[in-house]
């Protein structure tokens, strides 16, 4: 666990959304702790911190709560629909060593084939991989890709010990030539086949 993930949460005794504007107007994030059986815990959570955190997908945090550690996956976050301020999160209980479900996002990286597009059909794959292992994003390269060219999930390089639970079949990449071109490179040899004929029927004729 890196520092930065290191977040020390206030368990609270009061609810409700009066006292969750109040905690928001003070800088704090309402959050809920919950899973393995255990009772829900909720906390207050440093806002500017938290914000920074949740940036990265399937972020692990690793809480002191009143002097325990408990490390925590984040499982949602619920922002307000129009100003997009973060107005609660709910974080699953995770053991060391424990295996979770995720799902991670899909980066391309390089240059396709010259005159050739990169089509993402799917921005993230589902993995089972370990909790304290969970990548930020996979990446696919499509360097010199030509079209026609299609990646899918089975091809992806995933983190040791992880599992994909995507079909492998799943299109993820694909390369292709945009449509104005494809039909003005038809449009070209079909022009070329008749200038071709032309001068054949000139030459017959001679």
């Amino acid at each position: 666990m890196s520092q930065d993930t290191k977040v020390h949460a206030e368990v609270r005794e009061q609810f409700g959304k009066g006292f969750a504007r109040r905690l928001r107007a003070a800088g704090k994030i309402p959050a809920v702790i919950y899973g393995h059986g255990t009772d829900p815990v909720h906390v207050a959570l440093p806002g500017h911190q938290i914000s920074l955190i949740i940036r990265r997908a399937n972020a692990l945090l690793e809480l002191d709560i009143e002097g325990t550690e408990q490390l925590a996956l984040v499982k949602d976050v619920q922002r307000d629909p129009v100003h997009q301020i973060i107005e609660h999160i709910d974080l699953l209980v995770i053991k060391k060593g424990e295996k979770v479900q995720v799902e991670v996002p899909i980066y391309t990286s390089g240059v396709s084939f010259s005159g050739t597009i990169v089509t993402v059909d799917v921005n993230t794959i589902r993995l089972e991989v370990a909790a304290t292992s969970i990548p930020e994003h996979l990446e696919v390269s499509v360097e010199g890709l030509e079209e026609g060219t299609h990646i899918t999930a089975g091809e992806v390089t995933l983190p040791k010990g992880a599992t994909l639970l995507d079909d492998p079949e799943t299109l993820l990449v694909a390369i292709s030539v945009p449509a104005a071109e494809a039909a003005a490179d038809t449009e070209a040899v079909a022009a070329e086949g008749e200038a071709a004929e032309a001068q054949a029927e000139e030459a017959a004729a001679e």
